[in-house]
């Protein structure tokens, strides 16, 4: 499909911005970035309910079971900004295929694994396309729709398959654990990237390069990532080792170098992957941190209660994976609710009642004992905590990138889903050893013990959304306009 022409210049519209597509070209684009947007974070929880059996099939220990999950979100979140960038200096929609072909080819890799060191890499470089791919379908959305109206309704659909996708992964993870094997997680990304791709090519008109003659910073890309991965290898480190021993400090320590020299690289940088003004935006900075403190709780939530379904309750995958059907319908609720909502209340109100709502969940379900019955005893606060992420997201996700212009439109999405993963991927890991020592430190029944870690852990998911929740109600009340 060839390009339309540009409009032409005006004191609003700079003659090298891409112009949007006509209104007619506007769905598809929309629906296909949705689609990518959910294949992507799908992946974060499709896993978790096929844990078990990736465990005894390729005979993983606890600590390699969270590494299947944190090798794909770390170098999702260590690469998004990286990927964000990209999307700004070679357009959206080739960012958004070399993205999607990279995620494609490691799911396949991913379902042929034979050993664990195989998965783990292959799920990082699932990682890697992810990065590619998810700023770009952001990108596209926020240069395709220009008017507040529709790129609200567009943006709060991308929330809702973003949202939703989370939840749908441990659904769509239990059924197929169930009736076609843990390879199964991995293959059912092949034929939906390759569909996509063959979509992309004629209904996503090419976008203009945003970024002008810059370059990327890769030293500024490998120190951040560098210091992400340590940082989450130290934590995880903490569940077999003492603090003060060196397989947990050194890589802590290395980590904290490397963020200190990535904050360095970016402020002499004449090509910076953050620039130092942008880091400086208390809207941005403030949205950020709200984003990294939920995503610190909510991903782990699926990661322990998936757990606590099959280890402790005794279900199988397919009724673990059923047993999230009422969150994977809450989530959207929530995120369509927020889209009709957010004029009304402005982001920072909203945001702080959905994580109200997940603040009392995580606390209600750290009361379960291996007795607990779902309907009694999980259903309604898992509810709560999922209505309370879907209320949430949308207005986090506006609140980051307004104010921001179409040339930055990469950045400012590479920079919320980075911290909403680098907030995910630090939380399972913090989140995870707490249950970890709780448990090794319980004189009851293996089934006690496991319980008691895994409430000590959404108890302290709690204290984490009580912390997003202060931090949203400083968000202003008003969408800021966007220069």
């Amino acid at each position: 499909m060839t390009d339309r022409p540009p409009l032409p210049a005006t004191s609003r519209t700079p003659a090298s911005t891409c112009a949007p597509p006509r209104s007619t070209s506007r769905t598809p684009v929309l629906w296909i970035a949705c689609a990518a947007q959910f294949m992507v974070i799908l992946d974060v929880s499709i896993v978790n309910v096929a844990l078990p059996q990736v465990r005894s099939a390729l005979g993983l220990s606890p600590s390699g079971l969270q590494w299947i999950v944190n090798a794909y979100t770390l170098a999702f979140a260590g690469l998004l900004l990286l990927g964000g960038r990209l999307a700004d200096l070679i357009g959206a929609k080739r960012a958004f295929t070399v993205g999607l072909t990279a995620f494609t080819a490691a799911s396949l890799v991913c379902g042929l694994a034979t050993d664990g060191s195989l998965l783990v890499a292959a799920r990082a470089a699932q990682g890697l396309g992810g990065a590619l791919l998810a700023p770009a379908t952001l990108t596209l959305i926020m240069t395709t729709f220009t008017e507040p109206g529709p790129r609200t309704r567009a943006m709060g659909a991308w929330s809702a398959v973003m949202a939703g996708g989370g939840a749908a992964g441990a659904v769509l993870g239990g059924v197929l654990t169930e009736y076609a094997g843990w390879r199964w997680v991995f293959f059912v990304n092949v034929p939906i990237g390759i569909a996509l791709l063959a979509a992309t090519i004629p209904l996503v008109p090419a976008s203009a390069r945003t970024g002008g003659g810059r370059r990327l910073d890769l030293p500024g890309a490998l120190a951040a990532t560098g210091g992400l991965t340590l940082l989450t290898y130290g934590i995880v480190a903490t569940e077999t080792h003492p603090w003060d021993s060196p397989t947990v400090w050194a890589p802590v320590a290395a980590a904290v170098a490397l963020l200190l020299a990535f904050l360095a690289v970016e402020r002499r940088a004449t090509q910076p992957l953050v620039p130092p003004d942008v880091l400086r935006r208390p809207l941005l900075a403030l949205a950020n941190a709200t984003v990294f403190t939920l995503g610190a709780a909510m991903f782990a939530m699926w990661f322990l209660l998936s757990l606590y379904f099959q280890q402790v309750l005794g279900y199988s995958p397919l009724k673990a994976g059923l047993a999230f059907v009422p969150g994977a319908l809450a989530i959207i609720a929530g995120a369509r609710a927020a889209t009709r909502l957010i004029p009304r209340t402005g982001p920072g109100r909203l945001a702080a009642t959905g994580m109200v709502l997940a603040t009392a969940g995580f606390a209600w379900l750290s009361r379960i004992t291996p007795d607990s019955s779902y309907g009694a005893d999980v259903l309604l606060p898992f509810v709560l905590c999922t209505l309370g992420m879907g209320l949430s997201t949308m207005p986090l996700t506006v609140a980051a990138t307004s104010g921001t212009a179409r040339e930055e439109a990469g950045l400012a999405s590479g920079l919320v889903n980075t911290s909403r993963q680098v907030g995910g991927a630090l939380g399972l890991a913090v989140l995870a050893s707490i249950a970890s020592h709780t448990t090794a430190g319980h004189h009851g029944t293996v089934a006690q013990a496991a319980t008691a870690g895994y409430a000590r852990a959404l108890l302290t998911a709690a204290a984490f959304t009580a912390l997003a929740t202060l931090l949203a109600l400083a968000l202003p009340r008003r969408r800021p306009a966007r220069p």
